[in-house]
């Protein structure tokens, strides 16, 4: 049997004095699109960074482990990242400012998904090989004229797409979007989410970290609900986009629409 993506377990993150996640349980399996849907404060980012290891939940009263990732719960995080193709708007700002090399090319974006550095290449050993299929990715999401400019030249579109080649380039497990369309404009945002959908299609686990319901594909069959750092539900797309549980979850009256598989969701 394979083993879940993500499992938690009574999962609490404790932050100084405040308590970010409360006793989470939810598991996410491989091949299981999957939506984690809340609020601005709901606890999805830290869900996020326990998938990445980037942070711990307290340890169990029986000293088991509250977070399993792919069936592990010790990483080297090195070894994690290239399993997990991530995107986010972070990254984006990161890429996009430059690092340590300077202003960093597309293909140079692409080929650090191998080394799982945001960039910095200079003490890495890239073979021919990762250039070969680091150009292979970015021929998949159409940006291979994107190869030799710039990032902080590309428009926030065509940055999203060197991000995506980058994410998928070391074929990971699952590919983890982080409120993925933030700053990009209504076609870029419908480009950059139909490129989504046939990554979705093709086979590779998504999870969708995102506030925004019109941004769940219709490939996402589940949607995972956090309030307050708590799981406010988790079950199909029908039951968990109905208007009384995202009025719920998002405090004020929600109207909900549907429409070729795809969901909106407005206050009224």
């Amino acid at each position: 049997m394979t083993e879940p993506v993500l499992e938690l377990r009574n999962a609490t993150v404790v932050k100084g004095t405040s308590t970010v996640l409360h006793d989470l349980t939810l598991v996410i399996r491989q091949g299981e699109h999957t939506a984690i849907l809340g609020p601005n404060g709901a606890g999805k980012s830290m869900l996020l960074r326990l998938l990445t290891h980037e942070e711990r939940a307290l340890p169990l009263a029986d000293e088991s482990a509250a977070v399993r990732v792919f069936g592990e719960d010790r990483w080297n995080v090195f070894a994690l990242r290239p399993q997990l193709g991530i995107v986010s708007s972070d990254l984006h700002q990161r890429f996009v400012s430059g690092n340590s090399e300077g202003l960093i090319t597309g293909a140079r974006a692409v080929v650090s998904g191998f080394v799982a550095t945001q960039g910095i290449l200079r003490y890495s050993e890239i073979t021919a090989e990762m250039n070969r299929q680091a150009a292979d990715a970015l021929e998949r999401m159409g940006a291979s004229h994107l190869a030799d400019r710039p990032m902080n030249q590309m428009s926030s579109g065509e940055a999203r797409r060197v991000l995506l080649a980058r994410a998928l380039v070391t074929n990971p497990r699952a590919l983890v979007l982080d409120e993925p369309t933030t700053g990009l404009d209504v076609v870029g945002r419908h480009q950059f989410m139909e490129r989504v959908r046939r990554i979705a299609q093709a086979g590779t686990t998504l999870i969708l970290i995102t506030h925004h319901v019109e941004e769940i594909i219709p490939e996402i069959a589940r949607v995972v609900l956090l309030r307050a750092g708590r799981l406010a539900g988790a079950g199909t797309k029908e039951e968990m986009l109905a208007e009384s549980r995202l009025s719920d979850v998002f405090g004020g009256a929600m109207r909900v629409g549907r429409e070729n598989g795809y969901y909106t969701a407005v206050s009224r």
